[in-house]
């Protein structure tokens, strides 16, 4: 039985009924969930057919809940790999093509040996080919164009970038919260 509630993540919303994070997804595996429920932190608001049970007890798991607290996103993102790709698209800033996330690396535009900086406004993503033929050149000396300027995105931009790359497990209670999929009406 434990294998199939494994595959009941709930989708976690902010007070606000936004999720906390698009990619990756905001999900709390159903232990998580359930406890929160029973400490009172957060709002059911869609469940799953399944339930889990005791002799006099019984719960459906929940499918997306809503913290009752309003938890503030940091306006800055943290700089890490995953959010240069994420910014970057998972695409080479040099050849533009899109690769999977396990294909790409990242390149300091300037050089640390000619005193480039680890930071949002120097590294961008590149593929393996470009990073390997860039090497330890400028752009201009290794005959290479930038896609786009590096910058230090904001929450808001990488969360609709996230948006774009849906995961690829959503369960149809959540697609109201997450905009993917979703039908909209018309007038």
């Amino acid at each position: 039985m434990s294998s199939a509630l494994d595959s009941c993540p709930a989708l976690v919303l902010n007070a606000d009924f936004r999720p906390l994070n698009y990619f990756p997804l905001s999900l709390w595996s159903w232990q998580n969930a359930v406890k929160a429920v029973f400490l009172d932190r957060v709002n059911v608001v869609s469940e799953y057919d399944n339930a889990i049970h005791s002799p006099s007890w019984e719960m459906k798991l929940p499918s997306v809940i809503s913290l009752k607290q309003y938890v503030q996103v940091s306006r800055k993102p943290a700089f890490t790999r995953f959010n240069v790709f994420l910014r970057d698209r998972f695409s080479c800033q040099y050849c533009t093509d899109p690769f999977p996330t396990q294909e790409l690396t990242f390149d300091h535009v300037v050089p640390r040996s000619r005193g480039g900086r680890t930071e949002w406004t120097n590294v961008v993503t590149a593929c393996g080919v470009c990073n390997l033929r860039k090497g330890n050149k400028s752009t201009k000396e290794a005959n290479m164009h930038l896609l786009k300027k590096p910058a230090q995105p904001n929450n808001h931009y990488l969360q609709e970038v996230g948006r774009a790359f849906p995961p690829n497990y959503l369960h149809e209670s959540w697609r109201d919260f997450l905009y993917w999929d979703s039908e909209l009406e018309t007038s």
